[in-house]
């Protein structure tokens, strides 16, 4: 069977895009793949955080991936601070990158523009990501045109890693995502639904409530022309809208804006499908929250596994590059 891996920053707050985009996908691919999924809190130290926040919110993105139906019995659920291999694989990844290529680092130079201090862990984290793909022996990774260039680079180093040292790693190759619906900004049908918007407005998050989301559909952008029907090119903010309730509802688009007359009449459609969708994982969270110990039991068998493997690999980049042996 194929092994995946997939991660996440715990952020805080997941929204439709990404419920759409990707958990939504990960939940019916865990039957079908070797699946790892992995909160990596490691990545978000690389930039100014609050650390109670950080542990709040690793916990609750965990209580999330339960909730939409990650299932610890059908795939491999863990937070990659627990797997303490991934930072030392990632010293023997960094001394074999180059300067010159992490310099190269689109998101890097993104993320640090106009910033008095940058950390040293911005310029490597992309090492440590490579270390947490090529830990588990991962054979595909889904990845979205913004982590092209850090999978490349994974490659890269493991290609060069097995050509200094001998054959060590597997290389994993890209793995394009089953398009998932591309869901859109409600006040800027233009723009990706993202935490970085501009208003709160524009986002729902799998957690609001019925109110909040009626609300928020209701102030959803649409156009002067009335008829509804699934342009994406002259009608963004209706197609967007059409877009919510075909995935709520597992229609096409089109199929959704049969039988709507108005905008009105879209947007209660639209609010009432997805109300009804996220119920059942509002319902799963708040049980699942009213135990945090059951999470984290979980959380500790899915580490156990993930360090089991790749205490492995660990060793084997250890002996290619003369590292002694532990003999305890």
């Amino acid at each position: 069977m194929k092994r995946v891996l997939s991660g996440i920053q715990p952020t805080g707050g997941v929204h439709l895009g990404n419920y759409f985009g990707a958990f939504r996908n990960w939940v019916s691919d865990q039957h079908d793949t070797d699946a790892f999924f992995c909160i990596v809190d490691l990545h978000a130290l690389t930039v100014d955080h609050d650390p109670a926040q950080l542990a709040r919110t690793t916990l609750e993105m965990a209580t999330m991936f339960l909730a939409v139906g990650l299932d610890p019995s059908a795939c491999t659920l863990f937070v990659q601070s627990h797997v303490l291999q991934h930072t030392a694989l990632t010293w023997l990844l960094e001394c074999t990158a180059s300067f010159g290529e992490l310099s190269r680092m689109t998101q890097f130079k993104d993320k640090g523009k106009g910033r008095e201090s940058v950390s040293a862990g911005l310029f490597t984290y992309p090492v440590l990501m490579a270390a947490d793909i090529l830990a588990y022996d991962t054979d595909s990774v889904p990845v979205g045109h913004d982590q092209k260039q850090h999978l490349e680079l994974a490659r890269n180093i493991a290609i060069r890693f097995n050509g200094r040292y001998g054959d060590t790693f597997k290389v994993p190759q890209p793995d394009i995502p089953k398009v998932g619906a591309r869901i859109m900004d409600l006040q800027d049908p233009t723009s990706k639904m993202s935490k970085s918007s501009k208003s709160e407005q524009g986002l729902i998050y799998l957690l609001d409530d019925p109110a909040t989301i009626e609300k928020k559909i209701k102030r959803a952008v649409t156009d002067a022309e009335p008829e509804v029907r699934f342009d994406p090119e002259s009608k963004p903010g209706v197609s967007n809208l059409l877009t919510l309730l075909a995935a709520a509802t597992d229609k096409t688009p089109d199929d959704a804006a049969k039988g709507l007359v108005n905008y009105g009449s879209l947007k209660h459609s639209a609010a009432e499908a997805i109300i009804e969708m996220v119920r059942p994982i509002q319902e799963r969270y708040r049980q699942l929250s009213a135990d945090t110990s059951e999470v984290s039991r979980l959380l500790a068998n899915g580490a156990q596994k993930a360090s089991e493997i790749a205490e492995a690999t660990v060793r084997r980049a250890g002996d290619a590059v003369g590292l002694l042996p532990k003999s305890f």
